[in-house]
Parts: structure tokens; sequence; C-alpha cells
């Protein structure tokens, strides 16, 4: 039997952590996941001996060399962790230690113990902003209006640097916002996509913080972006050109009036009755500077899978709760 590959994934205590955690393993790989607060070893998985999970502070460089030296032979590293859109507004110090410096003092460390390895970064629709364009396409210029946008964009630029120089073999991944996370409620601006689903399904309120049906929302389901995780794993590097790596990874652009169809649908009417519409003047500003859709030419001609229907997304979830 051969030695499974290494693969590190940081931010591993989230939502997207764990779900790619779980997979990974189950394909044959050894996994070492890494977060703040302690990493749990996914349910269900064919060998969970194949897992490491380990606590610490990604800001520190001595957790850095000790995250490394467990991953030795390192095949690819998954950088997931961060702080998220709202989180980042309200502490641009927090934001700028862990969505810049820590992201940047793993990739020097990287450069020095395993020169041109595999990195997949998550990045952000966030990193968008006035003036947009209907659709969304690859040559529409970034200009974000958010910290976390902003952050996100500065590591973005070290990141496509790197890979033209030969450091690492890298890719980011611009993630649309993932309906329905399961869980509780995070600190983004877009946590209430996920809210008015989740939180009436368990006979919970959820405030919708802009009173406007018709806003729409760029939305991808946690099942899609797992498996496109996956297949940028395993693409060729020149799939892309040296100093451009990101992927904007395909989604359907969503309504609120769409989600709140899908929940009556398939949750029931009487779900409807939880949610409130207030204005949250900090959150809609946020929330109206993101892009409503994009092009999918790029990810369609990669391979990746694309999500065509809000209502299935909703479903999924609520297919989820009879399942578990």
């Amino acid at each position: 039997m051969s030695t499974p590959k290494n693969i590190i994934v940081t931010g591993a205590g989230g939502l997207i952590g764990p779900m790619l955690s779980k997979r990974l393993l189950n394909d044959g790989y050894r996994v070492i996941m890494t977060d703040i607060v302690e990493p749990i070893i996914p349910k269900g998985v064919k060998a969970p001996e194949n897992a490491v999970c380990l606590k610490g502070d990604i800001c520190d460089s001595t957790f850095v060399k000790t995250l490394l030296d467990a991953a030795q032979p390192l095949h690819a590293i998954y950088i997931f962790h961060g702080i998220m859109s709202a989180g980042s507004e309200a502490n641009f110090d927090l934001s700028w230690k862990v969505n810049i410096e820590s992201v940047h003092g793993l990739l020097l460390t990287l450069r020095q113990t395993n020169l041109g390895v595999r990195v997949i970064y998550s990045s952000s629709q966030a990193v968008y902003g006035a003036p947009l364009p209907p659709v969304v396409t690859d040559s529409v210029t970034p200009t974000p209006e958010g910290t976390y946008g902003s952050h996100k964009l500065a590591t973005e630029v070290i990141i496509n640097d790197m890979h033209r120089k030969g450091f690492i073999d890298a890719f980011i991944v611009r993630f649309p916002t993932l309906v329905v996370r399961p869980g509780a409620p995070s600190n983004a601006a877009s946590s209430f996509l996920s809210g008015m689903i989740r939180e009436p399904m368990k006979g919970e309120v959820c405030v919708i913080p802009l009173k406007d049906r018709a806003f729409k929302s760029y939305i991808c389901s946690p099942s899609g972006v797992i498996e496109n995780l996956v297949r940028v794993l395993n693409l060729a590097s020149d799939a892309l050109p040296k100093h451009i790596r990101h992927i904007n990874f395909p989604g359907v652009s969503a309504s609120t009036q769409a989600l709140m169809d899908g929940l009556a649908k398939y949750g029931g009417e009487d779900k409807l009755k939880l949610l409130k519409e207030e204005t949250v003047p900090e959150i809609e500003r946020i929330l109206r500077s993101w892009p409503q859709d994009f092009d999918p030419s790029t990810p369609d001609r990669l391979g990746l899978l694309r999500d065509t229907k809000p209502e299935d997304l909703v479903k999924e979830y609520i297919d989820s709760l009879t399942f578990n």
C-alpha cells in the first residue's frame, strides 16, 4: 500500500475546512487540519487515522514551523483561515494580521520548506466593488469597498507574484456566498442568506438586513464548492496565466425572494413567518457593493461544477436535515 500524500487545511474548524477534509480523507489523503480552535475529525471518514488535528495560531511563526514539519513531504495546502467580512470591517487591525500578515508569513515559509508546492487560497467576491457591470467577467478590475475585500485582494497580488516567480504553484479561488451554511451564524455580512433558511427550519427567527426582496446575491452550494476545490487541486498549473491565478468559482444569481420561495416550497409556508426584514445600513452597504452575477466561461472551461437553480440549494440543505 502506498503512503498517502499530505495536505494541510488551515481554518479547519470553520465550515468548508471540515467538509473538504472529510472529502480528502475519503479520497485517500493524509490531512493535517489546523485552526485557532481544536479541529475535529469529521464523522464518517474511511480512514480517521490519516487525520492529524493541530490547534495553534497561524500568526505565530513557531507554530507554522510545527505545522509544516507535521506535513512533510507536503503535497498541497488549502489556505482557508481568515476574519470574515463584517468582522474585518469592525476590526481593521485584526483583519490585517490574519488576512494579510499570517498568509504572507506562511507563504514565505513555504518558499523555504516546499518550493513550488500547490497552494489553493480562498478569496472572495468581496474583492469587487463599484462600478460593477450587471455580469462580472474576468476582465473586470477589482475595486473593493470593504476591509475584507481589500485585504483579500492584497494577498492575491502577493500570491500572483510568488507563483510567477516559481516560489509556489498557486490557484486563487474567489468564493461566492455559500448557501446554506449549517451551524451557527457567522460574522459575514452575507450570513442572513443561510440564516433565512437555517433558522426557520429550527423554529427560530432570522433578520434579513435589507427590505428589498429583488436584491440578488451570487451564491453556491457547499457540495459544489467541495467538488470544485478537489478539481482545482488536480488542475494543470498552466490552466491559467502565470500572473493571473484567480478563478471566480461558479454559482447562481439568486434574489432574496427566490430563496424565500425555496423555503416555502421545501420547508413549508409557515416558515416564512420567522423571517423579519429590518434595514441594517452598514450591512446593506457592504452587500450592495458586491457583484450580483458572474460570467462562468472560465470555470466552465476548467471543468468546474456549476449550480443552476437557487431552490436546489435550499432543497440540498433541507434534505440534509432529514438525512442526518
